[in-house]
């Protein structure tokens, strides 16, 4: 498949319920939304990047720093259907769902996504998985897991541990007993599931772990899962705001710092 278009979409809410007006978050100079569009506009593979958001702060802000930018609606649910607003009026063949809390997302990561995409026919979306190496991060609900079949598509992603290990009552010693994967939110779609996708009721598992994607593994569709050695921070807290301002500051090791979290 050689798409005609792959456009990258970043959702960028104001009333982020965590920490409210994340986006405009001043890093060292420039909005969080501009250094997540600045790396996104490094990724090989994307042929445009755009903002989408419902706020016209975020709007003038994106505007100032000459990014593309799309108003939508503020009673949309996510992301991804935000991003899907806007494949109703782009034009576009794949739609890459780009977290708009990760300023310090790698273009390669955003690059080894839609490979994951485009090398799978069978494939409606696609995301990334990353080796689990410690203890801490296996045990954080906040840390996304996922399991994923020979061909390397989505069974289940889940805020618990998956799998258990049986035959390891050690769990600090799981990471090493067994191969664990933080799941990596970002999303690729194919623009005609996309649509589907957004008009789709939201599935019991997906409301009871609060994770978008279930809604399309219940569904029974097919998520391809790509591998990455790389990682970003997301952006929920005062703390992980300080966590990125401190790699920013020290640019040098930040390659390595990312590949250790």
């Amino acid at each position: 498949m050689k798409p005609e278009a792959i456009i990258g979409v970043i959702p960028a809410r104001y009333d982020s319920q965590r920490l409210p007006a994340k986006a405009l978050i001043d890093l060292m100079g420039k909005p969080m939304v501009q250094r997540v569009y600045e790396q996104a506009s490094r990724a090989r593979l994307l042929n445009r990047v755009v903002v989408a958001t419902d706020d016209k702060r975020i709007e003038k802000a994106v505007q100032g720093f000459g990014g593309e930018v799309v108003m939508t609606s503020r009673d949309i649910r996510s992301g991804s259907d935000r991003v899907a607003a806007v494949a109703r009026s782009l034009q576009g063949d794949v739609f890459v769902n780009i977290q708009g809390d990760e300023p310090l997302i790698q273009p390669e990561m955003i690059d080894e996504a839609i490979q994951a995409l485009l090398k799978d026919d069978e494939a409606v979306v696609s995301t990334l998985a990353r080796r689990i190496r410690s203890a801490d991060e296996l045990h954080n609900p906040a840390v996304v897991k996922v399991v994923f079949d020979r061909k390397f598509h989505a069974m289940y992603f889940s805020r618990s541990v998956i799998p258990h290990v049986r035959n390891q009552p050690d769990i600090s010693k799981w990471p090493e007993e067994a191969a664990l994967f933080k799941h990596v939110g970002i999303y690729v779609f194919r623009r005609e599931f996309l649509l589907t996708y957004s008009t789709m009721e939201r599935s019991a598992l997906e409301q009871a772990e609060n994770l978008e994607q279930l809604r399309i593994v219940e569904a029974g569709e097919t998520i391809a899962v790509g591998r990455t050695e790389r990682d970003s921070i997301p952006v929920d807290t005062e703390e992980d705001v300080k966590r990125v301002l401190e790699i920013l500051k020290n640019p040098t090791p930040q390659t390595k710092l990312l590949k250790d979290l």
